[in-house]
């Protein structure tokens, strides 16, 4: 199992994906929340590798994860430029707009949620494409 965490410093976005890509969770948590939610995952979960964004916090998350998680699980940063523009046509892939929404071209259609959930299945992705 791959983990995909996308940090921020508000809130963390968090995939969980099998290695034949079948997509087992994903949620947003606030900041505080990550690293319970991850400790979580991992009870329930065989997770061999976390995928992680390179840009916002990522040195302090990474440091933060080991320190917490320690050093049985590798994480490899992943170039994570543009994938908030891809998480947003990716969820409306996910979850198609209904009545009137359908109207409104998708380039100017905002998600009604945070979408980092989303930008970790892409980080997921990406780490699969380049491996």
């Amino acid at each position: 199992m791959i983990l995909g965490f996308d940090p921020g410093r508000d809130k963390c976005g968090i995939a969980l994906m099998s290695r034949d890509l079948q997509l087992y969770n994903h949620q947003v948590v606030e900041s505080t929340q990550a690293i319970a939610a991850i400790a979580s995952l991992q009870q329930q979960y065989a997770i061999t590798q976390i995928v992680m964004g390179n840009q916002t916090t990522s040195k302090q998350w990474q440091k933060q994860l080991k320190t917490d998680l320690g050093d049985r699980i590798p994480i490899t940063l992943v170039d994570e430029r543009y994938s908030t523009l891809e998480a947003r046509d990716r969820y409306w892939q996910m979850y198609p707009p209904r009545g009137l929404k359908r109207l409104i071209p998708q380039g100017m259609r905002l998600p009604p949620r945070p979408i980092d959930d989303i930008v970790a299945i892409l980080l997921i992705e990406r780490y699969f494409a380049q491996h």
